[in-house]
């Protein structure tokens, strides 16, 4: 009876020492990690005010690092960049500057959300500050929802959706390199 209750919190224990800051699973000819999402389904329906069909990948809500209410329908109708980051990743810190970059860059066509886990807000707020990423929102995702409806299991993940949330690239981008020119043909 006790091999029972003891070897599935030591099978969790594993695959949670297993998840790695920056680990890729597979590289692509761009070098970085890609998986297609099952979580991409072509259901949608209408925005709250009508202009475009919110698609299943953004039917969810969450409260922002700073504590306001947040609400992924209202980023349908654009290409949309959910970066998967944890306060205490090297990695993540590193693709700060260049996912802030990014988002300043294609402000008014694409929208870029952080998407913190693994840790306490306290934490996630300081990275935003620390990381200079508070131009974008970020949000507090504590209790894992929108990582566990992505699929994500390590940080340092972006998921890239099209304007009508397909999913066009999961993986990690080391230093957030290469962002830029995913994003870029989304927009054009």
């Amino acid at each position: 009876m006790r091999v029972r209750l003891i070897l599935p919190a030591l099978l969790a224990a594993t695959a949670l020492t297993l998840v790695g800051c920056g680990e890729e699973k597979s590289a692509s000819s761009s070098g970085a990690a890609e998986k297609s999402s099952p979580t991409a389904s072509g259901s949608s329906a209408p925005a709250g005010d009508g202009t475009a069909a919110v698609p299943e990948t953004l039917r969810f809500t969450g409260t922002t690092v700073d504590g306001k209410p947040f609400d992924a329908a209202t980023l349908a109708g654009k290409p949309t960049v959910l970066w998967f980051w944890a306060p205490w990743c090297p990695t993540c810190k590193a693709q700060g500057p260049e996912t802030a970059k990014v988002a300043a860059r294609f402000q008014g066509q694409a929208h870029v959300i952080g998407v913190a886990g693994l840790d306490k807000p306290q934490a996630m707020k300081d990275f935003v500050t620390d990381t200079g990423v508070g131009a974008f929102p970020n949000l507090a995702d504590e209790a894992g929802g929108v990582w566990k409806k992505f699929e994500i299991t390590q940080q340092s993940v972006y998921v890239i959706l099209d304007k009508d949330g397909k999913t066009v690239f999961t993986g990690s981008l080391p230093a957030g390199k290469g962002l830029a020119g995913k994003v870029s043909p989304l927009v054009g």
